[in-house]
């Protein structure tokens, strides 16, 4: 594990681009585990036993990746991950050792792309990061140019996006999901469509994630689910943009 260097990604001996990982956890013999997984596939990675260190960490090295525990010493993964997306698109995987729900909608909710429960296979979570690594930041669905609906007001090319003239800031993984709906604002995409659409044809995992992202897209377009002006639910089909 290493540290130090601000700059993101860099070229190694052999002239590849490697990426950078954080790794966030207290327990010091899974973070050497996971950082030696993470180093095989080529990231370079450093390492943060606590919450502060950990957004300290972040801001220096600028990540592509972090890998976030959800129970930490002092700020917890929650707060982490919050104050992490307020200057990073860095991909976040958090990690926790409770199944319920709420957890898993709390983490999601502050920006995460993806959870998993401990005990978890080492081989799993590099098989999740890589299939991450597949759908790049910021590419989305093809097509450019403005795209209104009602007082939502879209621009896919300068990926910008704002509600009766108020900017929203949205993770990448919110915009690209909103960006796939009103690219065809007709069709009602199952959930199905949408992970392969947004989070890619070989992500793997509980489709709840897109009920989760639609939820957190709903709120911060201050959209009412149960009689929603621009995502719209299907039951037992999907979602598609538009309300009527």
């Amino acid at each position: 594990m290493r540290s130090g260097e601000k700059s993101r990604a860099t070229n190694g001996r052999d002239g590849r681009v490697r990426l950078r990982a954080l790794v966030v956890d207290d327990e010091r013999p899974l973070v050497q585990i996971v950082s030696d997984y993470l180093e095989r596939e080529g990231f370079e990675v450093s390492a943060a036993f606590d919450g502060e260190a950990a957004v300290h960490v972040a801001r220096t090295e600028r990540p592509d990746l972090v890998i976030l525990d959800l129970m930490l010493p002092g700020i917890d993964g929650i707060e982490v991950c919050r104050r992490i997306r307020a200057f990073s698109d860095a991909y976040i995987v958090m990690l926790t050792a409770k199944a319920e729900e709420v957890d898993k909608i709390i983490g999601l909710s502050t920006g995460a792309d993806d959870y998993m429960t401990k005990p978890f296979s080492p081989g799993e979570l590099i098989a999740r990061v890589r299939a991450l690594l597949r759908r790049p930041r910021g590419s989305g669905p093809a097509g450019d140019g403005v795209r209104r609906f009602g007082e939502l007001e879209l621009d896919a090319g300068a990926r910008e996006l704002t509600v009766a003239g108020r900017p929203v800031e949205l993770t990448p993984l919110e915009f690209d999901l909103l960006e796939t709906l009103s690219a065809e604002p007709r069709v009602a995409f199952s959930r199905a469509q949408l992970l392969e659409r947004v989070w890619g044809a070989d992500w793997f995992g509980d489709d709840h994630v897109v009920d989760v992202h639609v939820a957190n897209l709903r709120r911060k377009l201050g959209d009412d689910p149960t009689s929603p002006r621009y995502v719209r639910t299907l039951r037992g089909v999907g979602y598609r943009m538009g309300a009527g």
